[in-house]
């Protein structure tokens, strides 16, 4: 008889849970919906990769350019993301003076570039003096990792960061208004976390290869001054972007980072507003952002090991009281995303679908083509998930079965994630940016 009570007493609950985190979902929606159709940052208004456009395109590319609208060259590379604002279109990128014998020991220029949306011409190219780190590790790919991060605006000021350890502002004019070096800069390979704003600060996650250099820094959007700065002592490397959330009635700032290990706080969270930390616990950290939704939040490392599925109302070491569950996680840099009761995450030449609530696998499918295994994907209120890039893209039905509505190719494969603002899709290739909308 008691058995039974407790049955219906967590069933009752577990149905409230849910109604909650429904009602998440669709603020989280409202919220994209409010702001506008601007795409300010990485993953979008959200920061989770959810768009409130309702008609983007679902086919692009192949031999006739289906719905590419324009192309424009770029100056540079790099897999840094796009952002767009108000019909126009941010991208960094950096490049190296012709005739540069060995890259690894000259420091490319840093270009922040703008583009009007509606047909593609350049408005400006502003370059920004770099740092003193001289990279020599490349593998993180196009622009030798120096333009990784993904820049943010407010609709005053651009924000950007480079793997040269310098973050910067320009105006929409592209008149540089402050810059900050970085010190010390003892990043893992590159400079990989992007920018997230809050309030009147701009705030960038250095988790270092040295412990006693990581720290979370929020800088005033108006001057570059620090506005705080939380010591991180504890914190192996990441290149994973925070994500700003509300939950238990609190806003905050998740992060991941653990140097591709298990760590007893591999996911902390804190008071985006004085960068106090309010509860952490056991995970995996290093490239792959978390995901928000269906009342957890989701992060693994994006390089193996296991994923965590934390309820993010607790306070304190909540690894033995609000871990809702672990599954072992994928190799794919790409940030997860969580639609409705579904959890979607790229596993290789594979798409993984899980429980939200149990991590109770749901399908995991092959994918006949190549796809990049760093670009984070979109979710429209359709339901349609775009994994999208410059190179191949899928585009799939969300949902417990798995359907795939479209494959495209545009042949410029690159690492950056896709933007979605005004029924259009932005992609940043290795040689050139794409703008695609129905025709």
């Amino acid at each position: 008889m008691t058995r039974s009570r407790d049955h219906h007493t967590k069933a009752r609950h577990q149905g409230t849970r849910a109604g909650i985190a429904a009602a998440l979902v669709a603020l989280l929606w409202a919220a994209v919906a409010a702001r506008g159709e601007n795409w300010p940052g990485f993953r979008g208004p959200t920061g989770l990769g959810y768009s409130s456009e309702k008609n983007l395109p679902i086919e692009w590319g192949g031999k006739d350019n289906k719905n590419v609208l324009w192309t424009a060259p770029l100056v540079g590379e790099g897999h840094a993301s796009p952002i767009v604002w108000d019909g126009r279109v941010f991208v960094t990128t950096v490049k190296w003076a012709d005739g540069v014998a060995d890259r690894k020991k000259v420091i490319p220029a840093h270009h922040v570039l703008c583009w009007r949306a509606s047909d593609g011409e350049r408005l400006w190219d502003t370059t920004i003096p770099p740092g003193k780190w001289v990279r020599t590790d490349f593998r993180s790919g196009p622009g030798g990792g120096y333009a990784a991060p993904t820049p943010a605006t407010d609709g005053k000021l651009v924000f950007c960061a480079f793997g040269s350890s310098v973050v910067a502002a320009v105006d929409l004019a592209g008149k540089i208004v402050w810059r900050n070096e970085i010190e010390p800069h003892s990043f893992d390979v590159t400079l990989g976390s992007s920018l997230v704003l809050h309030g009147d600060t701009v705030i960038l996650l250095c988790a270092m290869a040295k412990r006693q250099d990581s720290r979370l820094v929020a800088f005033q959007k108006a001057t570059g001054k620090v506005k705080w700065e939380t010591p991180l002592p504890t914190v192996a490397f990441g290149h994973s972007t925070p994500i700003l959330i509300e939950a238990g009635g609190t806003k905050q700032l998740v992060i991941v980072a653990s140097g591709m290990n298990k760590a007893p706080d591999g996911m902390q969270s804190f008071d985006p507003a004085t960068g106090k930390r309010l509860w952490w616990c056991t995970g995996w950290g290093d490239a792959a952002s978390p995901a928000f939704g269906a009342g957890i939040v989701y992060a693994d490392s994006g390089r193996g090991g296991s994923g965590v599925a934390v309820d993010p109302t607790g306070r304190g070491d909540v690894s033995a009281t609000h871990i809702r569950w672990q599954a072992r996680a994928p190799s794919a840099i790409s940030s997860p995303i969580i639609v409705g009761k579904h959890l979607y995450r790229l596993r290789g030449r594979s798409l993984m679908c899980l429980d939200a609530a149990t991590g109770t696998k749901v399908y995991s499918e092959p994918l006949k083509d190549k796809i990049s295994p760093w670009a984070s994907p979109i979710a429209d209120p359709r339901g349609y998930l775009y994994f999208a890039t410059a190179g191949i893209t899928f585009v799939v039905k969300a949902g417990p079965k798995f359907q795939l509505l479209a494959t495209n190719d545009l042949g410029d494969s690159n690492h950056a994630s896709a933007a979605a603002a005004n029924g259009r899709i932005f992609l940043v290739g290795t040689k050139s940016i794409y703008c695609v909308g129905e025709k």
